[in-house]
């Protein structure tokens, strides 16, 4: 799967692009920005592409009106294809948000049932009673996404819903090339479905991608040979923040151990999940970090440890955004891309990963262990690399069995030597590969 030796980037194109945070009905050609990223895309190394919601929607794009029409604020399907074709031409995947769990009230299914009631034959498509009243008042009680009336939530179990859905995405690969889906909420998709569209979207491409959004519990329901390829690591994700705000590493590598460690019991071995520092929904890691310094370390741990590593527009030169200032603070419109010593950083962490077979398939196993400080090993038959981490404002020297006399670091090709122990400079990360 090609997913598994991907980086990717992550784009919310409603506010990337600049559109009105309310859809005014008004024809605008804004997503051709996207496919003027792609060289800087290319650049950072990432080769593949999540694109949050484009399609018509009343607002923010997770209430949708017409899955088949790109949204008016963005474009039209013709422009949207030609930023598929250019993000292609430059080797990035195009994974896309899918929203079937719920739509806008705007949906057109649901406006017929509004206008018609008991007589609409879309009344089945959602999940309604009669007897009751919704708080828009419209003559009859319908369920919402997690109490969220402007998302009504679509009955899957419909086999005329679930058809419609599945003619979509072949749409979508038809037209627009795509190369696989994130499931928004998939936590709360019906598993029949997520099954059938599984074996649907293998029918269409043999390596298309299945991407889940789950926060928490266990992963394994959603991921398996039936349904998601990957989730979303919302455990390590918390853990990634929180161990470096509390100089604790025990939380993050426990976690990691936990997940994918050498035990019997561990959770997710062989899986490849998808990890990221922060994204359209939570605080930008420039900005939940309590020390600066820290801003590299936190995506040295992003590209270390198991998992498909996503980048979160333009926090790779450490863009600010809280989540206590609203939605519209993580998703700014950014005129252009920039590029600092922190993108630097990230770029050649990026391709490191990329090239490296034992960062992208290795096992996980804690090798040095402190408040402050971590080292651990990824290994496959072929490769072996370790992953250091020093978060302290003070040097530190670490003595351990390297299993190796020299290594190289795939982020500055130096090489190091582990006599008489190895030092790490204050706020640094290593990726030694082994020389055996």
């Amino acid at each position: 799967m090609w997913a598994e030796q991907s980086v990717f980037y992550h784009i919310y194109p409603l506010g990337f692009c600049g559109a009105p945070e309310e859809n005014n009905g008004v024809q605008a050609s804004r997503i051709g920005k996207v496919g003027d990223w792609a060289e800087h895309i290319q650049k950072l190394g990432a080769n593949a592409l999540y694109l949050g919601p484009v399609f018509e929607s009343d607002r923010h794009g997770y209430d949708t009106r017409d899955y088949r029409k790109v949204d008016c604020r963005l474009g039209t399907n013709r422009e949207f294809a030609a930023v598929c074709r250019t993000l292609h031409d430059h080797g990035i995947k195009v994974v896309l948000d899918g929203v079937f769990n719920h739509v806008g009230r705007g949906f057109w299914a649901f406006r017929d049932v509004r206008e018609k009631k008991w007589d609409s034959p879309y009344k089945d498509w959602f999940h309604i009673s009669f007897d009751g009243d919704s708080g828009y008042h419209d003559g009859f009680w319908y369920e919402g996404w997690e109490g969220h009336y402007e998302l009504v939530k679509l009955n899957l179990r419909n086999p005329a819903v679930a058809d419609y859905l599945l003619d979509t995405v072949k749409l979508w690969v038809d037209e627009f090339g795509i190369d696989g889906l994130r499931l928004d909420v998939a936590y709360c998709l019906d598993k029949d479905f997520l099954r059938r569209l599984r074996s649907f979207c293998g029918g269409l491409k043999p390596e298309f991608f299945l991407l889940g959004e789950t926060l928490h519990g266990d992963y394994n329901q959603w991921v398996n040979d039936q349904m998601l390829h990957s989730c979303t690591n919302y455990e390590c994700y918390k853990g990634l923040h929180s161990a470096l705000n509390s100089m604790n590493l025990f939380e993050i590598v426990h976690s990691l151990k936990r997940q994918f460690g050498p035990e019997q019991w561990t959770l997710y071995k062989g899986k490849h999940l998808l990890c990221f520092a922060d994204n359209h929904d939570v605080t930008r890691a420039a900005s939940i970090l309590q020390n600066p310094a820290h801003l590299p370390l936190i995506y040295g741990l992003v590209f270390g440890m198991p998992g498909i590593p996503c980048l979160y527009y333009g926090s790779e030169w450490g863009v600010l955004g809280d989540k206590s200032q609203g939605d519209a603070a993580l998703r700014p419109c950014l005129d252009k891309p920039e590029w600092n010593s922190l993108t630097d950083r990230i770029a050649a962490m990026a391709k490191a990963h990329r090239e490296s077979e034992a960062l992208c398939f290795g096992d996980f196993k804690d090798l040095v262990l402190t408040n402050k400080q971590t080292i651990f090993q990824r290994r496959t038959d072929g490769e072996r690399v370790l992953v250091a981490v020093n978060a302290d404002s003070q040097p530190y020297t670490a003595h351990f069995d390297a299993g190796c006399g020299q290594a190289v670091d795939l982020l500055t090709g130096e090489t190091h030597d582990f006599g008489g122990g190895s030092e790490l400079p204050p706020y640094s990360v290593f990726f030694w590969k082994c020389e055996r």
